[in-house]
């Protein structure tokens, strides 16, 4: 699918909403709300008023990691991305350079051999690409200390150009986030479930709506090549599958917050259209072709209209809704990135 779409860079958000105002929290955000080719506008805090007893909320409980460390190539300063740990202990890792403003731009990977120094005296050793598709990520082999003992003392979270600052690591954790035991998380926020409060879900669990937590680590995005997404690691529990299958079963809707927690639950589907506990790793791209098996609806951030973001999208709400949410996004002036608004996609019947 494409979409020709231009975001203003005055729409872009440059800080979280609630240092826009006083008294400002998380969910006072905008929500554009989709069903069908329907398309309406409401406030975050309305939420409760869109959903229903029985539905339930698919939430990403990754937490958010300080995955950008400075280092030194040679005489060359870079910025260290790290964005996913493999099975055998090597990382995923992207090597940016610093533009001088407090945020980074890209650089050429590679080559293999290439050695970073980092602080606390730990070294990092670049070995083959993560992919064939590219080389802007490499499998790297780490000395020293651990990474996530190296990212809590010395990293700060991931930042990109269009933010006015940089931002302490709980502006990017979610209400949903829980540390792993391995000390591994997300690179990036799983944004959509950022205006969610306490409170907020609070509401929500009154008015009989549930929530399964699944967790899947997403890996670092791609600003600049627009590529598919990676292989990432994630889990599905088997609680949180027996409520998928149970909302479904009784008529309820499940919506997922987030792409991430698309991704996670649809990895967990058999072909019997049921849910399954299941771990590990997915390569999983939701496309209009494959379809959603499981995801009834979808709480999405407002983000640059990438390929695999797109057709997961049109996979759940079909290509006329995306257009003319995008449209009624950029006409009513919502604003985009991870501290943006929110776009809710529901199926065409109102609940």
């Amino acid at each position: 699918m494409t979409l020709a779409v231009r975001v203003p860079e005055e729409l872009s958000a440059r800080v979280p909403v609630e240092q826009r105002g006083p008294g400002l929290e998380r969910d006072a955000v905008r929500m554009l709300v989709s069903r069908g080719a329907e398309v309406a506008h409401h406030t975050f805090r309305e939420l409760p008023l869109l959903l229903r007893a029985g539905d339930l909320l698919v939430v990403n409980t990754s937490a958010t990691l300080a995955a950008a460390v400075d280092g030194w190539s040679g005489h060359a300063r870079v910025v260290v991305h790290f964005s996913t740990r493999g099975d055998d202990g090597r990382w995923a890792v992207e090597l940016r350079e610093p533009d001088g403003r407090g945020t980074t731009r890209a650089r050429a990977g590679g080559p293999a051999g290439r050695e970073v120094r980092l602080p606390g005296g730990v070294g990092l050793v670049l070995e083959e690409p993560l992919s064939g598709r590219g080389e802007r990520l490499w499998w790297a082999r780490v000395s020293g200390p651990g990474v996530p003992g190296l990212l809590r003392e010395y990293g700060r979270p991931i930042r990109y150009a269009y933010t006015e600052r940089d931002q302490p690591l709980s502006a990017y954790q979610t209400v949903f986030a829980l540390p792993s035991a391995d000390g591994t998380g997300s690179a990036e926020m799983p944004s959509a479930a950022r205006p969610f409060t306490a409170r907020m879900v609070a509401e929500l669990v009154s008015r009989g709506v549930q929530f399964a937590p699944v967790t899947l680590h997403t890996g670092v995005a791609s600003a600049e090549a627009h590529e598919p997404p990676y292989p990432e690691r994630f889990s599905v529990p088997e609680a949180s599958a027996r409520l998928v299958n149970a909302a479904r079963a009784g008529g309820g809707r499940v919506v997922a917050v987030g792409t991430t927690a698309v991704r996670a639950v649809e990895s967990a589907v058999g072909a019997d259209g049921a849910v399954r506990a299941r771990a590990g790793w997915t390569d999983l791209v939701v496309t209009p072709e494959r379809g959603v098996r499981v995801v009834d609806g979808l709480l999405t951030g407002l983000h640059e209209p990438e390929a695999s973001h797109l057709l997961m999208l049109e996979a759940v709400a079909g290509r006329v809704a995306v257009e003319r949410g995008y449209g009624a996004a950029l006409q009513g002036r919502y604003l985009w990135h991870e501290f943006g608004d929110v776009h809710l996609v529901l199926p065409g019947a109102r609940p």
